[in-house]
């Protein structure tokens, strides 16, 4: 294939193909964030002390099912979820407990939410000020990503377009209050793990990113005032090249059409700051060790492609959540790529390979493509609508596993090499009593708290979500009053209504 643009400029310089740092790690690390949470806020606490103690040097925070759908852990339709696949976060009292012992003003935190992104940055807000450290202090990233939600996740509050007015005005909020918060990472992991391509991936992520710049601009806003804290994540595959060319394709992109479409000034604003997680469809039940084999080579392709943050899954991530020596095999397989082998020594080490540079022009030809279908559509929050991205990520994800079915696409231990008998493995199981203390803690909360105040709190949210203003400054006042997370998001579907996925086919 011949090549889009015949000049490689070096790191740093725009289109930010190899890096948007010019020495990269030699200069800069990137930063270890491991993903965690189970149980109770006192119990992911201690994973995090312990994960910082051995070298972490960010937070990465799972919350709950009840938690992600924006509902409370005595809610009957949390019963036997709460704390399972992540901590539960009801109140400002539970980020307290999931932080304690760890200085908000210094950590970098990042928290994987989306459909109750505003209510979690509140709550984290008032536990951040009652532990004495103000909002402007505080650093790291919420996902926020709402549309992709809808395309792939599945986990929501309420329909697109006042979703996408809650994500315009928590960006807008950073903005102004928090600048050194990141308040949207837009995700195409869970796409790619929902079954799209590496094209898909990359298309549609950018789309959503897209809408969200549309969404700000529309309201007036510079972008220059809030892209520079614009954030991505990406996944790492087995098709470790395709990836690595995804992402450099993805810095490409994004940075002229921030520069050229959008018109952004700030040389910030056109870089694609990423973090990146390996596979976790990748990740076999079967010979479940050799997932740690999957697991580096993931992670050595998001470090050859110049990934800003990462997390590397545990072993037993396909079996249950990962017990404590299983996270911290995954933190150490990140630290022998740091400090064993030479991978970060330079910028871009596959730049120029004429494989690599053909992957590139051929991802951002084919993502292209798409963004210009979307685009015909009406734009990213129309073709959601219209369930574009759903049907294309569908098909997708049937003819991989045909390919798989047929032999095509081997996975060993799975069609291939497989062994004749499985031993058990020891795995992390969640604890019941988790449950009950977590519903037992939210009803504490409610019988302690001033009901004047709470209702007054409350009544003003509804009164900003009916109207137009910014709903940030009424969540931070309702979360002070102790107001529950599921009690704003209660609002927020009072007001709304609840999202219902369509049947589609």
């Amino acid at each position: 294939m011949t090549s889009l643009r015949p000049a490689l400029p070096a790191a740093g310089e725009y289109p930010f193909t190899r890096g948007i740092h010019p020495g990269m790690y030699a200069t800069r690390r990137w930063t270890m964030r491991q993903f965690a949470g189970f149980g109770t806020p006192a119990d992911t606490n201690r994973r995090f002390r312990r994960l910082l103690a051995e070298g972490q040097t960010g937070l990465s925070t799972a919350f709950d099912m009840p938690t992600l759908m924006g509902y409370d852990p005595d809610h009957p339709l949390a019963e036997g979820e709460v704390g399972r696949e992540g901590v539960s976060c009801a109140s400002a009292a539970d980020m307290a407990a999931l932080f304690a012992g760890i200085d908000l003003g210094a950590a970098s935190v990042s928290m994987t939410i989306s459909g109750p992104a505003p209510v979690a940055l509140a709550i984290l807000v008032v536990a951040a000020e009652r532990a004495g450290v103000p909002r402007a202090a505080l650093r790291g990233t919420l996902q926020t990503d709402i549309l992709k939600e809808f395309i792939a996740q599945k986990e929501w509050v309420v329909p697109e377009r006042p979703a996408m007015r809650l994500v315009g005005d928590l960006i807008a909020f950073s903005a102004d209050e928090l600048p050194r918060w990141h308040p949207v990472s837009v995700s195409g992991y869970h796409i790619r793990e929902a079954g799209a391509t590496a094209a898909q991936e990359l298309a549609f992520t950018l789309a959503d990113g897209i809408a969200y710049v549309e969404e700000m601009t529309a309201r007036g806003v510079d972008p220059d005032r809030f892209l520079p804290r614009f954030s991505f994540f990406f996944d790492m595959t087995m098709e470790v090249l395709e990836d690595v060319a995804k992402i450099r394709a993805a810095r490409r992109i994004w940075a002229t059409e921030m520069r050229d479409r959008v018109g952004a000034r700030d040389p910030r604003s056109w870089q694609l700051r990423t973090h990146v997680q390996t596979s976790g469809v990748s990740l076999t039940a079967q010979q479940p060790l050799l997932n740690l084999a999957r697991t580096a080579v993931e992670a050595l392709g998001a470090v050859l492609a110049g990934t800003q943050s990462l997390h590397t899954n545990a072993w037993d991530e396909t079996l249950a959540l990962p017990t404590e020596e299983s996270a911290l095999l995954a933190l150490r397989t990140q630290q022998v790529i740091a400090d064993e082998t030479d991978v970060a020594r330079v910028p871009d080490p596959l730049g120029g390979s004429h494989h690599v540079e053909a992957l590139t022009d051929r991802l951002e030809q084919e993502a292209r493509a798409y963004l210009d279908e979307i685009a015909a559509r009406g734009g990213m929050v129309a073709a959601v609508e219209q369930g574009y991205p759903q049907a294309e990520i569908a098909e997708a994800a049937y003819r991989h596993h045909r390919r798989m079915a047929a032999g095509e696409r081997l996975v060993v231990g799975v069609n291939v090499h497989r062994a004749a008998e499985e031993p058990p493995v020891a795995v992390h199981r969640a604890d019941p009593a988790a449950e009950r203390a977590q519903a037992d803690r939210v009803r504490a909360l409610r019988a302690r708290r001033d009901p004047a105040a709470h209702a007054a709190a409350v009544a003003a949210l509804r009164a900003a979500c009916e109207g137009g203003a910014n709903v940030m400054p009424r969540l931070i006042d309702a979360a002070g009053a102790d107001a529950t997370l599921g009690e704003m998001c209660d609002v927020f579907r009072a007001v709304w209504g609840p999202y219902r996925d369509p049947a589609r086919i």
